[in-house]
């Protein structure tokens, strides 16, 4: 007997009208027409069971601080730094694990089960990091929660935050952060990408570097973290986040640069929804977008994903813990409208962000763990494009939240009296 059985479901690889069955929290059989009882039966009428989203990019220590102590009029990146480091001496650390466990909630809720955080050292008491470690542990039965020190003040730039760092790490937090363009040179932003690097080699650790978040051109860490990647055989375990300056680069250069990033392993995480609004903000018209070549990326083999980065805090205002928003910004602002790229899309919110995160049993296969999300789509494309409804949300085989379907009544003569919005498509 199964623990739990979906019925009749579709996968994203296409698959359909298949069972999936589940024991001991893990998957233990997909196949059309499964026999055998389960304690629990769930018909996924058709529709989409996808892995659960995953957010390779994103604050907690920050979020849901939105007016914490101002709001930022300008809508720029530098101004997002100035408040954040007005509030810090105002934080207390109950605020900061009550607020970060409301986002996890709301993260359950919208099937987003994996998330790695970056949070901020720059501060002598390393406050966030205690908040979150415990953050960490309080939500670890239901969302792989994953740190990073970042310093958010640069690395060298702030007083002691080389000790700092390394206090953070030993305290057990997971991968090796910095901010190689918020140097005061150039040079030290090299540096900086540098010691990050040997730090992480030296411990086995991850490496993901907020990187030429900025429309310089001229901003190339990049190809710094890149070189370093190569030169301490890092390859596969190093990510670089935003990317911006890439926009702005010349096609020539980028064409040298993305053969390079391949051949050495460097994934790439795109942040579409804050990228959008924060960069450009110096220039009239044409305006830049904020958005690094994310298909170009991709179309190399490099491993790429979509973080969502920030949700009401210094730097954005909106924001609901929903991956499939991300992914339609992503789609919409890269220009990716073809079907098999709009598929990459839904696996710029899954699969890529999982591989770069290093999860563990992580997809619908036989042996995998048993998460999932069983959506109100029926497939891929149409979840992007609805932002379909989670009607249920499971994690080792057990479901932790469930959603009534999205349904509309309407009182039109001679037309239906309910509309399913996941059924209203092409005709004829």
């Amino acid at each position: 007997m199964f623990d739990l059985k979906l019925t009749n479901a579709t996968l994203p690889d296409g698959r359909t009208g298949v069972d999936i069955a589940i024991s001991d929290g893990r998957i233990v059989a997909i196949e059309p027409g499964l026999g055998g009882e389960a304690g629990e039966v769930i018909d996924a009428a058709g529709q989409l069971v996808s892995p659960p989203f995953v957010d390779c990019h994103f604050h907690m220590d920050a979020t849901l601080s939105l007016g914490m102590p101002r709001l930022n009029e300008s809508g720029r990146l530098l101004e997002g730094i100035q408040i954040w480091g007005e509030l810090k001496p105002l934080l207390t650390q109950e605020a900061v694990i009550d607020r970060a466990m409301a986002y996890c909630d709301l993260a359950v809720s919208q099937g987003l089960l994996a998330i790695r955080t970056h949070v901020d050292i720059c501060d002598d008491r390393l406050l966030g990091v205690e908040a979150l470690l415990e953050v960490k542990r309080l939500v670890a039965p239901y969302i792989d929660l994953q740190l990073v020190a970042f310093p958010q003040d640069g690395y060298y730039r702030y007083p002691g935050a080389v000790a700092l760092l390394d206090r953070a790490l030993d305290m057990g937090v997971d991968v090796v952060g910095g901010i190689p363009h918020f140097e005061r040179t150039m040079a030290d932003g090299a540096a900086s990408v540098t010691a990050l690097c040997e730090i992480a080699a030296k411990r086995g650790l991850l490496v993901d570097l907020h990187c030429d978040e900025t429309d310089d051109p001229m901003s190339r860490h990049i190809e710094t973290l890149t070189y370093e990647t190569q030169r301490l055989g890092l390859g596969g375990r190093v990510a670089g986040s935003h990317l911006t300056s890439m926009h702005s680069m010349d096609n020539y250069y980028v064409s040298k640069l993305l053969p390079l990033m391949a051949e050495a392993g460097v994934a790439a995480i795109a942040n579409p929804n804050i990228n959008i609004v924060i960069q450009g903000r110096h220039d009239t018209y044409p305006k830049r977008r904020g958005m690094n070549r994310f298909p170009e990326m991709l179309s190399y083999g490099i491993t790429g994903a979509f973080g969502q980065d920030c949700m009401m805090d210094p730097w954005y205002s909106l924001g609901q813990a929903d991956m499939l928003e991300v992914a339609s910004m992503g789609l919409h602002v890269a220009q990716m409208t073809s079907r098999d790229a709009m598929r990459q899309c839904f696996e710029a919110v899954t699969t890529g962000p999982a591989n770069i995160l290093h999860l563990d049993g992580y997809g619908i296969e036989v042996g995998c763990k048993a998460d999932m999300v069983l959506l109100q789509a029926a497939d891929a494309i149409e979840a992007i494009r609805l932002k379909s409804t989670r009607l249920a949300v499971i994690k080792g085989g057990k479901v932790i939240a469930r959603t009534a379907p999205r349904q509309a009544s309407l009182n039109l003569p001679g037309r239906p009296q309910q509309l399913d919005p996941s059924r209203v498509g092409p005709r004829g």
